[in-house]
């Protein structure tokens, strides 16, 4: 059966092990002493006529690697904005073709992917988890060929593996963008772009699982934008999700390759966030919140689309993000945030603390917002 098509919610029939914790799993395995998975399945996701690759890849991990909605390790941020990711870290040791060129003797560097699922797995045991990884290749800008020197080792290993392979994941990580939910009757705005989709994925699933738990009452709304119909990612499951819960899910697609914005031009996601500009603000006004996950180069378009809105609205975009309750930003470098660093620490109080971890920053402050930003590594 196609990853596409198993939308059917499970039922929790006995209280998992999952929810005796009140406080989420944190460092259980390093990257030092990592945790050997086993892969369950590699399914394509998307048609033929999609650019590049991205695949559904179930692993086994036998319940030792838990993890919760939201749990993460490398994001920006910036309404209430989170930017929730579930990551793994993952390295390859199979063979000493594996080595790092860089630092003979030693694995490649980890890799960090969030999670397409919910903590309770596939088969709501809560053993296994679910990744949504794009193939990184890369062409030879003179003659147009691939190079498959230049392909991302860990994606192509994970994208070309069969049933039974091992490779070692570390982690779980993060638990400051972990899913509200004090509030099950919030409204949940989610935004991305291809394979940002994943944790919203999990996020989804989450609220139309029948899990004793957690009874969403509120509003998800998804905005995903891609190239073409043949590059949605998990379309009929959300699909599904507007059939049997109208109330509760909305989703509107962003296909840059079939649709004009009004005018004229390609469909980025940033011009439906502006099709629905005033009922998002309103929304948002109302206490929902909003999330971005994607290449960080969608994050320009969005910013401004946003700052247009507010203006239109007679509201400066800026004095509504230090309206914000919440702002939780990290940052692996300059180079991949989503606004410049001298940007984002001008928003901040003096005597802000910020906390370095490995070379990550991650900075917790009080607002309001979180932008998510996420980076596909190979």
């Amino acid at each position: 059966m196609s990853v596409q098509q198993t939308a059917t919610p499970k039922v929790a029939v006995t209280p998992l092990h999952l929810e005796d914790t009140k406080e989420p799993p944190l460092h259980l395995y390093k990257a030092k002493e990592p945790y050997t998975a086993t892969i369950v399945s590699v399914e394509r996701t998307v048609g033929p006529k999609t650019p590049g690759e991205t695949c559904h890849i179930v692993i086994d991990h036998r319940g030792n690697v838990p993890y919760w909605e939201g749990q993460l390790r490398c994001y920006s941020s910036g309404m209430s904005y989170y930017f929730l990711l579930f990551f793994f870290f993952i390295t390859i040791f199979l063979s000493p073709q594996s080595e790092n060129p860089k630092k003979p003797g030693n694995p490649h560097n980890v890799r960090l992917y969030s999670i397409a699922l919910t903590r309770y797995g596939d088969n709501f045991d809560g053993k296994t988890a679910s990744l949504c990884v794009r193939r990184a290749v890369y062409y030879d800008p003179e003659t147009g060929k691939e190079d498959p020197s230049e392909m991302g080792i860990c994606s192509n290993f994970l994208c070309n593996a069969k049933p039974g392979d091992k490779f070692q994941i570390a982690g779980p990580s993060g638990k400051v963008m972990l899913l509200p939910e004090e509030d099950p009757k919030a409204t949940q705005i989610m935004i991305a772009t291809g394979t940002g989709v994943a944790p919203y994925r999990g996020y989804l699933r989450m609220f139309m699982e029948n899990v004793p738990t957690y009874k969403f009452k509120g509003l998800a709304w998804l905005f995903l934008g891609v190239a073409n119909t043949d590059s949605l990612l998990y379309d009929e499951e959300f699909t599904k999700y507007l059939q049997d819960y109208p109330d509760n899910f909305r989703y509107d697609k962003a296909l840059s390759r079939e649709q004009n914005n009004k005018k004229g031009g390609k469909m980025y996601v940033q011009d439906k966030i502006e099709e629905y500009g005033d009922e998002i603000f309103k929304l948002l006004d109302n206490g929902a919140h909003i999330y971005f996950c994607g290449l960080k180069g969608m994050m320009p378009g969005i910013q401004d689309t946003l700052k247009r809105v507010a203006e239109e609205r007679g509201e400066s975009w800026d004095t509504k993000l230090s309206q914000l309750k919440e702002l939780a930003v990290a940052c692996r470098s300059v180079l991949i945030c989503i606004y410049p660093c001298s940007i984002i620490f001008g928003r901040f109080a003096v005597g802000t603390k910020f906390g370095m971890v490995s070379k990550h920053l991650v900075v917790s402050i009080r607002m309001n917002v979180g932008f998510m930003s996420r980076v596909q590594l190979g």
